[in-house]
């Protein structure tokens, strides 16, 4: 960490960089050991630093699978709302509950395949493949404040947790 990265660090959050790792699960690792030593973990945070989007593709958006995606949300959003309705409905017998439930199901499921066909026919087919967005980051650091960081350091040293600087 550059002098300038740490000197913007402690003006404005008052914390300093004790440790860097390059995943996720070795800051946490680390944060997890100073509250195991009994550190006020409070006082801490994991920053992902050198952050990047990454976009998985899963594979072709085609016109059935738009549907079969949004009929399936579809389904379960109506048979949900479905059994909130017949819920508070007290009289009536649970077999009308049930077959409520199953009408939602199959509305919902129609009206979200539409939907999705109709969304992706609209969208003019200019991204024909379905993704994942993540966000990752090329390392982790813990700030701690920075009255309290060479308790910390001492502590991750000792628990052999140090990381980079």
């Amino acid at each position: 960490m550059t002098q300038a990265e740490w000197t913007a660090d402690s003006r404005t959050t008052g914390q300093v960089v004790i440790a860097t790792y390059d995943n996720y699960a070795a800051a946490e690792r680390a944060v997890d050991h100073l509250s195991g030593q009994g550190f006020p973990v409070e006082r801490t945070a994991i920053a992902g630093r050198g952050l990047t989007l990454v976009e998985q593709v899963t594979g072709r958006m085609s016109l059935a699978r738009a549907a079969l995606q949004s009929g399936v949300s579809g389904a379960v959003m109506g048979a949900l709302l479905a059994w909130l309705f017949g819920f508070f409905n007290w009289v009536s017998p649970l077999m009308s509950l049930l077959l409520l439930v199953l009408y939602g199901l199959l509305f919902g499921a129609v009206a979200g395949a539409l939907m999705g066909m109709a969304g992706h026919v609209l969208s003019g087919r200019h991204r024909d493949f379905a993704s994942v967005s993540a966000m990752q980051a090329e390392r982790y650091q813990i700030l701690v404040e920075a009255d309290a960081a060479d308790e910390a350091m001492r502590l991750l040293e000792s628990g052999g947790l140090a990381g980079r600087a």
